[in-house]
């Protein structure tokens, strides 16, 4: 899509969906077969999808792990990131949640599952059990996501979302013909090789895996599907599971730069093809991604501004349990989002802004 929905639809993530100010559709057009009206009557034209969608809104956008090759696999989420798009529907900001963050999350009758204090990837597991049958269900999943995000936040309510697989955001990319992105740091990768086959399987070996090792130098590169998933998925890396949030933000600013290579918004039936190739690997929650693309129509990658928040591991007693995000920095952060006052926030937290956004 040509903006932001493209941007969801990009990571994982992923064509979005946004709530509209009524529950009102706008009214079809007359069909073909329809009595032609007097010359002398001005017909008013349909109003576009989206026009009624007022900011500020709150995207959820995740990406998940659902191991396609095992069946019933209960998926977990492995990105995680909220887009605050501001009142005027003109400015953006995206930040990341650590997918070890150690929250609340809350009980789920859906899922009989009755709360407990853990990683925020497994409110998509526990939140995706279906009683009864041992077909997980995404949009399940996604809710109780959804209202751990809240809990942490205080953001009372996303205006929408969605879920992409691994092998949707594999499929998109190539669909686009590949992304540039500027590569800010050396990254070796566990899960692949310099030909992109996978790297065999191995017990004794560092991190599970054996065999040469794609790596991916510091400059700019243009990566095709397998590339960008593999880059944004590597989290042994200096900085840990901090670098591949940012890889990750990096993956979907590139991604929105090529889309507004093409002219998407001009024809909605390019939107909607893409989104159906995916099929059941993108999970849309809200409206359709053409009302949405419509309302932020003005947005560019220029003005969506990346956060990133910084956080430490988590320890009972000597114990690794997940991450902590540094206190007064996220407070401050998510404040400043439910006030929609994130530009003041900006210029005086200028260090977590924009880091390792795409150069060259």
């Amino acid at each position: 899509m040509r903006r932001i929905a493209y941007l969801a639809v990009a990571v994982l993530m992923l064509g979005v969906g946004a709530c509209t100010s009524d529950d009102k559709k706008p009214e079809a057009a007359p069909s073909a077969s329809a009595a032609s009206p007097s010359p002398s009557v001005q017909v008013s034209p349909t109003p576009p999808a989206g026009v009624d969608i007022k900011g500020p809104l709150n995207i959820l956008i995740a990406g998940i792990d659902n191991r396609e090759s095992i069946p019933n696999w209960i998926p977990r989420s492995d990105a995680l990131m909220i887009l605050h798009v501001n009142a005027d529907l003109s400015k953006a900001y995206l930040t990341s949640l650590p997918r070890d963050l150690v929250v609340n999350v809350p009980a789920f009758p859906p899922a009989k599952f009755g709360g407990e204090r853990t990683k925020l990837t497994h409110a998509m597991m526990y939140g995706s059990r279906v009683p009864g049958t041992k077909k997980p269900s995404v949009q399940q999943g996604y809710q109780l996501m959804a209202k751990t995000v809240s809990g942490y936040t205080g953001i009372p309510k996303f205006d929408g979302g969605a879920v992409l697989t691994f092998r949707g955001l594999t499929k998109l990319v190539d669909a686009l013909g590949g992304i540039d992105v500027y590569v800010d740091q050396k990254v070796v990768s566990i899960h692949r090789q310099p030909d992109g086959k996978v790297r065999p399987g191995c017990s004794r070996c560092e991190h599970g895996y054996s065999g040469p090792r794609m790596t991916y130098n510091v400059g700019n590169m243009h990566m095709v599907g397998w590339q960008a998933l593999d880059y944004a998925r590597q989290r042994y890396t200096n900085g840990g599971d901090y670098t591949r949030q940012r890889h990750q933000r990096q993956i979907i600013e590139a991604a929105v730069g090529k889309i507004l290579q093409g002219d998407f918004l001009s024809n909605p039936a390019s939107i909607d093809k893409v989104v159906g190739a995916l099929g059941e690997m993108l999970t849309v929650v809200g409206m359709q991604p053409v009302a949405l693309a419509y309302a932020l129509r003005n947005l560019t990658p220029q003005s969506i501004t990346q956060v990133g928040l910084p956080g430490s591991g988590a320890y009972s007693g000597s114990r690794y349990i997940g991450e902590n995000l540094s206190s007064a920095p996220q407070k401050s952060y998510f404040q400043a989002l439910r006030q929609d006052k994130l530009d003041a926030w900006a210029a005086a937290n200028k260090k977590y802004v924009n880091v390792g956004s795409p150069q060259g």
